[in-house]
């Protein structure tokens, strides 16, 4: 059968981006691709920019729900939409808003999947884009960047996930096609049947994050699920993410850069961690790991005391939502394809 493909993306107050990204959309060289937003109450121009689009189907949420919740409801409307077809076949392209794509991304990723069926999700070579003379409406212009912004989750023992590669230049260890632990969010195609198969009733990423480590934790119990994730360097997109960076960034600079965020996202993102690693780690690995696990987050609690003391409050939230997450982690672990042996393969440990 034709593979069919739902292009899902989340705007909020993305009106500097929109027509960028739906002018690279068009030029797809995949031929039938049905796009849907799904907008978090945005205030500025965003929804003027979507009408534009007319071939697009807009959900407008009353206020802001989250990157979770609002790509769910764009799943849940995917899939009804292919009651009675063959979900192996069917994908959901999640993106972001901020991303250019170029004209073979969509299909290549396909072609990727349909060649993997083993495959949950895949991503492509993710590079950096920024805006040239932001501060002039007349000179202001895009500037594709040969910088890497991720070519998939990279986990460590202690189980904290970076975007491989990123801020590196783009070189030939990024060219090779090969299995990952998984797919960023800001664009990774996930089959239909793999994201049912981990769905909690109306929930494909987890609610409870809202945002941040959403996509880490699909992936890891796609994982668990059985699934693997590609990496596909011919599919090539740009993320407005900015043009430098390191991939270990110097104590200063991860300073500077943690401290520039908002408290409540700095705090959602020490919360979202210890949820990951609640819902998602066995007892064993746990255990097996618990040396880096321990280390990394006595560093976390130290480094917060001393510079960030708002993100303790993730710490306590977290425990807030444990009687929740616990049922969903007993989910995964009950139907769980994959041994706690593999798990600590794809982690090399």
């Amino acid at each position: 059968m034709t593979p069919k493909v739902s292009f899902n993306v989340v705007t909020w107050n993305g009106e500097r981006y929109i027509s960028e990204l739906f002018a690279s959309l068009e030029k797809q060289t995949f031929p039938e691709i049905s796009a849907r937003v799904i907008d978090n109450a945005s205030d500025d121009e965003t929804l003027l920019r979507l009408r534009e689009q007319r071939a697009t189907t807009v959900i407008r949420n009353a206020r802001n729900l989250g990157f979770a919740v609002a790509h769910n409801q764009g799943i849940r409307l995917a899939i009804d939409k292919w009651e009675g077809e063959d979900l192996d076949h069917c994908y959901v392209v999640i993106a972001n808003q901020d991303l250019i794509l170029t004209p073979t991304t969509i299909e290549t990723l396909v072609a990727a999947m349909e060649d993997s069926p083993k495959a949950g999700s895949a991503q492509g070579k993710i590079l950096r884009a920024f805006v040239e003379h932001p501060e002039d409406d007349f000179l202001a212009q895009t500037v594709c960047a040969d910088i890497v912004d991720s070519t998939g989750l990279r986990p460590s023992r202690s189980r904290v996930f970076t975007d491989r590669g990123s801020g590196l230049m783009d070189e030939q260890e990024f060219s090779e096609e090969g299995e990952i632990f998984g797919a960023t969010g800001a664009l990774a195609i996930y089959r239909a049947s793999a994201l049912s198969s981990v769905r909690y009733n109306d929930e494909f990423f987890d609610a409870d994050f809202f945002m941040y480590r959403e996509d880490v934790d699909i992936a890891w119990r796609l994982r668990w699920a059985g699934w693997g994730s590609r990496y596909v360097p011919s599919s090539v997109a740009y993320h407005h993410r900015g043009l430098y960076g390191k991939e270990k960034p110097g104590i200063v600079e991860r300073i500077r850069n943690r401290r520039s965020k908002r408290p409540v996202l700095a705090m959602l993102s020490t919360r979202n961690q210890i949820l990951l690693v609640f819902k998602n780690t066995s007892v064993l690995n746990a255990i097996l790991v618990s040396p880096w696990m321990l280390l990394s987050t006595a560093r976390q609690l130290i480094y917060s005391f001393f510079f960030e003391k708002h993100v303790l409050r993730g710490v306590l939230f977290s425990l807030k939502l444990i009687p929740v997450l616990w049922r969903k982690r007993r989910k995964t672990m009950k139907n769980r394809k994959a041994s706690i042996s593999d798990l600590r393969r794809a982690f090399k440990l």
